[in-house]
């Protein structure tokens, strides 16, 4: 297992092989948006040439679905599995291609070979936003997607989770610091990896004190769990 952060919320997991990216976010769409939004780590080509099996949206935000980063994945028949819950998938779908595009809201399951990924709940500014689970290796890795602490998500996380991935920039309806570690110490994961911070601001997290943290480089492959 192989987990590697690309910044902002994005993460590539190589799991024997089998390449999964979540919400990758490699361009410059959102400087559009906002003038203040402008990368303060260039784009790293090398993960725009990667094949992935699954493709994961957890909604439709630039920063998650961005038509500019997607573009290198999708415009071609390689097949990939996209899993994006509604307004994402009616998004992403728009590249054609022969792709399996799956509409993956809520409470759906979908397995790939001898991993398990499920739609948990997350409370965003999206209305169709979701989170992950990813079972494999005997493990489950969560990531939340974009949320606020919301209690009702609790109920889809099971009590097991070997790693959470969580946001703590708490802008744009995300949690803040204080309300991640919060999170964490609800559901008890073994290891909890603060994302979504550093690319268009000068946050580090250093006040993210769950008792077993790795804090993740960009572009570089998140140590030893």
């Amino acid at each position: 297992m192989k987990i590697t952060w690309l910044g902002q919320a994005g993460l590539l997991f190589d799991i024997n092989g089998v390449k999964i990216i979540i919400d990758p976010y490699l361009s410059e769409s959102c400087k559009k948006l906002n003038p203040n939004n402008v990368r303060r780590m260039p784009v790293d080509e090398s993960f725009l040439e990667i094949v992935p099996d699954v493709l994961i949206l957890t909604h439709n935000h630039m920063d998650h679905t961005d038509p500019e980063t997607l573009v290198n994945y999708l415009d071609k028949d390689t097949g990939i599995t996209v899993l994006a819950p509604e307004a994402a998938w009616q998004e992403v779908r728009k590249f054609g291609h022969n792709h399996n595009y799956v509409k993956f809201n809520r409470h759906c399951e979908w397995t790939y070979g001898d991993i398990l990924i499920k739609a948990v709940k997350a409370e965003h500014s999206d209305l169709h936003p979701i989170g992950v689970i990813i079972e494999a290796e005997d493990k489950k890795y969560y990531i939340s997607g974009d949320t606020l602490y919301n209690t009702e998500i609790f109920e889809d996380i099971p009590n097991d989770i070997y790693a959470a991935f969580i946001p703590v920039n708490g802008v744009g309806n995300n949690m803040n610091m204080t309300d991640a570690i919060r999170f964490c110490n609800k559901i008890k994961p073994q290891y909890a990896v603060p994302i979504h911070w550093g690319l268009h601001d000068d946050m580090y997290p250093t006040e993210f004190n769950y008792e077993k943290t790795i804090i993740p480089k960009i572009y570089e492959e998140i140590g030893e769990m």
